[in-house]
């Protein structure tokens, strides 16, 4: 990990907590009066899901669920894997799917049909950064943080096998040179 290094900043900690809340007050008003369950996928999305519920003024649930298509590497192995299921029945109520980032769009896409089939009144994404170049599978985005290219990102939850999910800010991470 010594090698591995921040190229460079793409969003700052001011910058996102801005998105956040903007994405917490359009989700306060889309689901005003619903019976709404903010579902964070593990690990990655804890730090977005925890600012983003902080500006939700609705009442909610908060549920997580556990899921992995990368392991150790920097590409999806285009496999998912769940490791955490809900703890709670989501059967007539909103689900909305949390998640750090997506690319592929594989995992969202099982979740969001594993999810459908629990009978819940509706099901919906919000992702903090979105890779579309990457998109094996067409997978809507409800509610989308900022839009990004083809590059290897970490910090504010996001890691490279395990690592840098404490940075308070967006980085593109820079392989070793050989």
């Amino acid at each position: 990990m010594d090698n591995w290094r921040i190229e460079e900043v793409l969003f700052g900690n001011e910058t996102i907590l801005q998105r956040v809340k903007q994405l917490g007050e359009k989700i306060s008003a889309d689901y005003k009066g619903k019976e709404l369950v903010v579902v964070g996928v593990l690990t990655g999305s804890v730090p977005f899901v925890s600012d983003l519920i902080r500006n939700i003024d609705i009442p909610m649930e908060l549920d997580f669920v556990a899921v992995s298509s990368y392991g150790a590497a920097t590409k999806s192995s285009g496999i998912v894997e769940i490791r955490k299921d809900l703890g709670h029945s989501v059967v007539n109520k909103h689900v909305l799917i949390i998640e750090d980032i997506i690319d592929t769009g594989l995992t969202l896409d099982y979740l969001h049909k594993s999810l459908k089939g629990r009978n819940p009144a509706s099901v919906k994404t919000c992702v903090l950064l979105d890779k579309p170049s990457r998109r094996e599978v067409n997978v809507t985005v409800d509610y989308s943080g900022f839009e990004i290219e083809d590059r290897f990102v970490v910090g504010y939850g996001l890691d490279y096998a395990g690592h840098y999910r404490n940075l308070p800010y967006i980085g593109v991470l820079s392989a070793p040179a050989d």
